[in-house]
């Protein structure tokens, strides 16, 4: 038996050095006046893989891809055997970077007019270790939320008592923030059946704020801000399950059930609460006249609802005559009806999301690079969380593809020290119709990195 380490200092340089790069060159111009709402705009929870088939996770896994939707399946990071060697184990160390690049177009229902706003983010990075067989580890970042949005308002007040017009007021509503996971967790399987779980801390912030102006002929007004900036965190927990039917002999055919949630979560909160009246200086800054009343680290707790998601899929594994072809299901329900921040409710209600999803892979006959390619597609219906006294519908479409980029050699197509993979999906969402007073449509394309090594080796000879 032997054990060889193959990654080198070298290799692990040239990821931290694309890391750096890609944390660096992410930057945001969002403008969401939805995100104003419990904890923000939600980022996609699955990765880039993933989303070109609408997000489906509870029962997908995969040696080359970290789904922390569904710890479960970090079992899967270490396989038995690699090409032709019959007798032999190997795990792959994976390095998954996920970016999002989209844009957002917002529209009233009584106006043809629309605005959009284009924004780039960084969507997770995922670590996968294999510790032995049917066991992995995996640790990360994400973001889970964000909130940015400015609107800009202007009104007539009128008298209470006549009804007449009196002044005119220009409200600025800003807001910004949002919530990131730094995760831990590990998934070991029994024979066909997986189980694991996810360990982390989620923080954030929250800062909104309504800045007036009055405007009137012959009084000169200050400028008034209400503000309420907050602060939260704790720790997060969640697990999930997944368990394999195979269909012939082979086990080129399955079909696999996958669970996964987590129970409703108290995190701790600090909040200031600002009312004051300010100044603007020429050069667009504001600066505070007085305080009016200020209350400082308020200690609170927030409300972190409970959710679970299910689903199965089936797939047929490629070969020298047949294409691969995997279709799944996810249904997922999250009890934002729960969510409170400092025993406030918010205008956010449960709401659900059903997934449908596929994917094809081209029979392994020969070693054209087309056959080494994945495409994916999916299409996923819910309602969104908000609720601003109507339901919000979500509609989406998605379309996905992997680029591997692999060692070919003697004609195999076969997985060699280092392997990378780009996965690219595109995906269309729209938020809201006729019924809503703000409609959205989202368009996102997604790029994920997924870079590999092999982490040991053991070979057996007879």
């Amino acid at each position: 038996m032997q054990f060889v380490k193959l990654i080198t200092n070298k290799r692990i340089s040239i990821l931290g050095l694309l890391t750096i790069v890609f944390l660096s060159s992410i930057s945001a111009q969002d403008n969401s006046p939805y995100s104003r709402y419990g904890i923000g705009d939600l980022h996609p929870n699955s990765t880039v893989l993933n989303r070109g088939m609408a997000g489906i996770s509870a029962a997908y896994s995969d040696q080359l891809s970290v789904n922390f939707s569904n710890p479960a399946s970090y079992s899967s990071l270490f396989s038995k055997t690699e090409g032709k060697l019959k007798k032999s184990s190997y795990g792959r160390i994976l390095l998954d970077v996920g970016l999002n690049f989209d844009n957002r177009s917002l529209r009233e229902t009584d106006n043809p007019e629309k605005f959009s706003s284009p924004n780039a983010f960084f969507s997770y990075l995922q670590m996968g270790i294999p510790l032995k067989k049917d066991w992995g580890l995996a640790f990360g970042l994400r973001p889970i939320s964000s909130i940015a949005y400015k609107v800009h308002s202007f009104e007539r007040l009128k008298d209470p008592f006549t009804g007449l017009p009196i002044d005119s007021a220009v409200t600025d509503f800003i807001g910004s923030g949002g919530a990131f996971l730094a995760s831990v967790g590990t998934g070991y399987a029994i024979k066909n059946f997986s189980f694991g779980f996810n360990t982390g801390y989620l923080f954030g912030r929250k800062d909104n704020s309504s800045r007036r102006t009055l405007i009137n002929d012959s009084v000169q007004y200050s400028r008034s801000n209400h503000q309420t900036k907050s602060s939260f965190g704790g720790i997060y927990f969640n697990g999930g399950m997944q368990y394999r039917v195979n269909l012939n002999t082979e086990k080129t055919k399955y079909i696999q059930l996958g669970l996964f949630g987590n129970t409703k979560q108290s995190l701790h909160s600090r909040t200031d609460l600002i009312r004051e009246t300010f100044f603007r200086g020429a050069d667009g800054a504001d600066f505070r006249l007085d305080s009016v009343n200020e209350q400082l680290d308020i200690k609170g707790t927030i409300d972190y609802p409970s959710s679970f998601g299910g689903g199965f899929l089936m797939e047929r594994l490629p070969d020298e005559k047949k294409a691969g072809l995997l279709v799944g299901v996810d249904f997922i329900h999250n009890n934002w009806s729960d969510y409170r921040f400092n025993n406030k409710a918010d205008l956010v209600k449960s709401n659900w999301q059903l997934k449908v999803g596929a994917q094809l892979k081209p029979a392994t006959k020969d070693a054209n690079y087309k056959n080494f390619m994945s495409y994916r597609a999916g299409l996923s219906i819910g309602t969104n969380y908000v609720y601003l006294g109507k339901k919000l519908p979500e509609v989406g479409l998605s379309a996905g593809i992997s680029l591997p980029v692999a060692n070919l050699k003697d004609g195999q197509r076969r997985f060699r020290t280092q392997y990378t993979v780009i996965n690219i999906s595109l995906e269309y969402i729209k938020r809201g119709t006729k019924d809503n007073l703000l409609r959205e449509d989202l368009f996102r394309i997604s790029a994920g990195f997924t870079l590999s090594d092999l982490w040991f080796s053991k070979r057996k000879y007879d």
